[in-house]
Parts: structure tokens; sequence; C-alpha cells
């Protein structure tokens, strides 16, 4: 196909699709003239996982291109979360206090001394955010956090499939990147289905 038409197949606009080239996120066509190259199913697939990850995803173009760069020549195994996770964590800052993220962590048998230290940061700055905002946990939630990041990571490690370093890439990577937003959308769901269990449809978060 050419590039009208796989930008028609895809729904990404052609001067987008052009961009892709030029940044590298998309492979080049078969070049059928100087100026003219023809797409296959590949681009295709390739243009609706870009489209996803710089989306849903919300990562930047630099990122994109690390996670398809890992999807295309798989890291060793275990390089696979450190590839995900640094495509979504933020530097470490010199300040975050990760002490008292191991301390907690500690409390729950979790044991960090491998784990990257810019996601321990990731976790210092949400604390730190609670304090800076003025917002305490109720007793007891933290730990509920806890408890179901531990089932949730615990079900997805369980499910990383083995028949390829490819499949396992692409399955850490991009759940990790793109499943972070439905988890916050079912949380925010799960908020209202409790509360509304609790309180009822005119109960104190709403009438």
């Amino acid at each position: 196909m050419r590039i009208s038409q796989l930008a028609a197949a895809t729904g990404v606009p052609v001067a987008t699709v052009k961009y892709y080239l030029r940044e590298g996120l998309l492979h080049e066509g078969e070049r059928t003239a100087p100026t003219q190259a023809l797409y296959d199913d590949s681009h295709v697939a390739r243009l609706r996982l870009v489209r996803a990850l710089l989306g849903a995803g919300g990562v930047s173009i630099a990122q994109a291109r690390a996670i398809l760069a890992a999807i295309d020549e798989p890291p060793a195994a275990i390089h696979l979360l450190a590839t995900a996770h640094n495509a979504i964590t933020a530097p470490l800052d010199a300040a975050a206090d990760v002490d008292e993220v191991r301390a907690i962590t500690s409390g729950w048998g979790w044991r960090t001394e491998s784990c990257d230290p810019a996601v321990l940061g990731a976790v210092a700055a949400g604390l730190q955010g609670l304090r800076d905002g003025g917002f305490d946990l109720a007793p007891g939630v933290l730990d509920a956090y806890g408890r179901a990041a531990r089932d949730i990571a615990q079900a997805e490690i369980d499910g990383i499939p083995t028949e390829s370093a490819e499949a396992a890439v692409r399955y850490v990577v991009l759940g990790t990147v793109l499943v972070e937003p439905l988890l916050l959308a079912l949380r925010r769901l799960a908020e209202q289905v409790v509360s509304g269990e609790r309180f009822g449809e005119t109960g104190p978060l709403g009438d």
C-alpha cells in the first residue's frame, strides 16, 4: 500500500506518518522510486502501537523510540522491567528519601535491595506529595495499596509469555506503559462503586 493508503488504514494523517518515519518510530517502506515507497501490514501494526504509546501510554517521542528499540532488539531478561519503567519514571531526585520507602516496604516483607532507585524515588516523591498537600492517608490505606500492588504485580509477572524473548519484552514493556492508565481508571470506578454501596446515591460524595 502507498503512504496515503497506510494513513487511511490507521487513521493517522500522512504528515504524521512522515514525521514518525523521520523520528525512527516507523520503519521505512520498500522503495519503488526516490520519493515513493510501499508499506505492508507490519507498518499498520507499528503505527497503531506508536499511537497507543504516545496517546494512552503518554510517553514522549524519545521514550517511545527506546520502547520500540527494546521490542525490536530484546534485551536480557533482567533488563526488561528497567526498560519499561525507565520509559515512564522520572530520573531519581537527589532529595528523594528512599530510606523511608525501604523502611515501609520492608515492613511488608518486600526486598528492595536490587530495585531501581528511580522507582523507589518515585514512591518517595508520591509520599512527599501527600505531605506537601497536607493530606493524611487513613490508617491502613497505604498498607492496602501495597497489598493491591503486590497482587497486581504477581498476576502480571506470572503472565509473562515464555515462548520468545520478543514476546516477553512486548508483554512487559507494553503492559507497563499501556496498563497504568487502565489501573487508574479502574481505581476511580471502584471508588464510585464502593461509595455507592456504602453511602447510597445521595451520600457525602455527591447528590
